[in-house]
């Protein structure tokens, strides 16, 4: 019987200590203080929610808006902003490079920005709808150009001037093509025509003429000399 009470009153727990009792007063005051802290947080986020449905129902509704851009925010509050504009219909998008500079901007959808209005966003240029276009222009005709020059071949590059024009008043207007019909071949530079290099002759009238060509000369040298 000892033996059993004993037993249970070494299973009972002891009575706090003063230190005990400390150490939990102040972690209930720390989880007391941690939930009013989650509550406050959850009460900012519904309180910055609806902040932000009545802006985007005000930008809805203001039809001279097409986008809008809102101040930076931490990613908590962009991702509501966000949840907030898809529900309402419309397309956003963050920019900014540092987490602390990024923001949100807002667009209706019949106007959703393009590639190009994006990419001025992303290096942190305004976006300018008549500067894209002259060079969207610009782009399209250099284009075009190329594919022209491409279709027409190599481009034949011709003098602005034709050198006898520029020096006429030296050499006239005819003279150098006057010169090139009236130039001959030198017949002591071997220039020969082939046609004149070749005897017609036959081998018997050679012959003979070489035989003339002897008597002639043998009888002036027998002729005597005349006083």
């Amino acid at each position: 019987m000892a033996d059993l009470l004993g037993s249970i009153l070494s299973s009972m727990e002891k009575p706090p200590s003063l230190g005990d009792q400390e150490s939990r007063r102040k972690a209930r005051e720390q989880a007391a203080r941690l939930k009013k802290l989650q509550e406050q947080e959850k009460q900012q986020k519904v309180e910055f929610r609806k902040r932000m449905e009545r802006e985007v129902s005000d930008f809805i509704q203001d039809s001279r808006q097409i986008k809008k851009k809102f101040q930076p925010m931490n990613k908590i509050e962009r991702s509501i902003l966000h949840d907030v504009v898809e529900v309402a219909g419309l397309t956003s998008f963050s920019f900014g490079e540092d987490d602390e500079c990024r923001y949100v901007m807002i667009f209706k959808k019949e106007f959703a920005p393009s590639d190009e209005e994006l990419e001025s966003y992303r290096r942190g240029e305004e976006w300018d709808p008549q500067k894209a276009e002259e060079k969207r222009k610009l782009k399209e005709l250099a284009q075009r150009q190329e594919e022209e020059a491409a279709q027409q071949g190599p481009v034949v590059v011709s003098p602005a001037s034709d050198y006898k024009d520029k020096y006429s008043h030296l050499i006239g207007k005819g003279a150098a093509k006057d010169a090139a019909h009236m130039l001959q071949a030198n017949k002591t530079y071997g220039c020969v025509p082939v046609a004149n290099k070749r005897d017609t002759r036959s081998i018997e009238e050679a012959m003979n003429e070489i035989r003339a060509k002897k008597r002639l000369r043998q009888s002036g040298e027998e002729l005597p000399p005349t006083s």
